[in-house]
């Protein structure tokens, strides 16, 4: 069955007019999955920068309750809810020192610190912020757009929550709306640089890799949140036969690249090193969701993807949407 839902309804998830209107132009959807994909495709190629800084002061600074603009009452709830765990363990020292590098990271940047707090602790996010204080710039801009996303992926997860049973959901990821990385970080300089331009009359530029090739999240669509403590395993194909042939059983051709358990927010740790180049060929990621859902379908699921010759620079964020009795994917941003 189709779903469909209005802008008040998209602003919540997103604090994007833009945004909003685009994807009630794009509803209905068949699926959470539907929606996901296109969301992504209007977020990253469709809203400008100020889309994007409105979505940002839509947010509440973490730590605090109220938006810096307006907002609906349903995103006020959320972002209640996503804070709750760092509320929960703050105490009168860790959130001063938070206000503090709240304040230190706007006047730098010139928006709030965006992050999808969901599950994580007062401590947590204040590393984080300092982790991610020193970037330049437009890397930052970058990042900050991708929590933004993930937080909305979230909210969409509860918004279909809401309206329809999404446990069973089978509908794969349409390819059809899925981006080119390649494009994204282009469209995203691009904004950035106009603004800069526009204001300071000096250009912005571009900078090599800050996170690993190859990374993925889980997102439990049963449940409407994050998927955490699942074993995450990256192998790369190596064998005098240049790729896998449908059926292969030689185990030993795969050979190990890194490994780590998703998060309170659902992400895997670093699963293989930081380079500007990573080698082309065929790899696997592989999740132990029978450990997460003993009572589900699948003892564990093993996604095989393949990097090209002409792909070496791109990054590749390979998700799993997972329920006990279903599962899907789709090249990620």
């Amino acid at each position: 069955m189709d779903l469909c839902f209005d802008e008040k309804d998209f602003l919540g998830c997103c604090g994007s007019a833009r945004f909003a209107k685009e994807m009630a132009i794009a509803s209905p959807f068949s699926s959470l999955q539907d929606a996901i994909s296109a969301a992504q495709e209007i977020w990253f190629n469709k809203v400008d920068v100020n889309g994007w800084l409105e979505a940002f002061s839509a947010h509440p600074q973490i730590g605090e309750t109220r938006a810096s603009a307006p907002t609906t009452e349903t995103s006020s709830q959320w972002s209640k809810g996503e804070q709750s765990t760092a509320l929960a363990t703050a105490t009168g020292t860790s959130l001063q020192e938070l206000y503090e590098w709240n304040a230190r990271y706007r006047q730098k940047f010139g928006f709030i610190f965006i992050i999808c707090a969901s599950g994580r602790s007062t401590d947590d996010i204040l590393a984080e912020l300092k982790r991610r204080y020193p970037n330049r710039p437009l890397i930052e801009f970058e990042i900050a757009a991708q929590e933004q996303m993930k937080i909305t992926e979230l909210r969409l997860a509860k918004l279909f929550s809401s309206a329809a049973n999404v446990s069973s959901a089978t509908d794969k990821y349409p390819t059809g709306a899925q981006k080119a990385e390649e494009d994204r970080l282009s469209i995203i300089g691009g904004h950035v640089n106009a603004a800069s331009e526009a204001s300071t009359g000096k250009p912005i530029q571009s900078h090599s890799r800050t996170r690993p090739p190859i990374t993925t999240h889980v997102l439990d669509v049963s449940r409407g949140s994050p998927a955490a403590g699942i074993d995450v395993l990256l192998e790369k194909w190596k064998n005098t036969k240049a790729r896998p042939t449908f059926g292969e059983t030689d185990s030993g051709s795969w050979v190990f690249q890194g490994s780590s358990t998703t998060d309170s927010d659902g992400r895997s740790g670093q699963l293989m090193r930081i380079v500007d180049d990573i080698d082309p060929g065929i790899y696997k990621i592989s999740f132990n969701t029978g450990e997460y859902n003993p009572g589900g379908f699948f003892p564990y699921v093993s996604i095989v993807f393949e990097i090209r010759e002409s792909q070496t620079r791109q990054h590749f964020h390979v998700p799993l949407l997972l329920s006990p009795f279903s599962f899907s994917t789709y090249r990620g941003s």
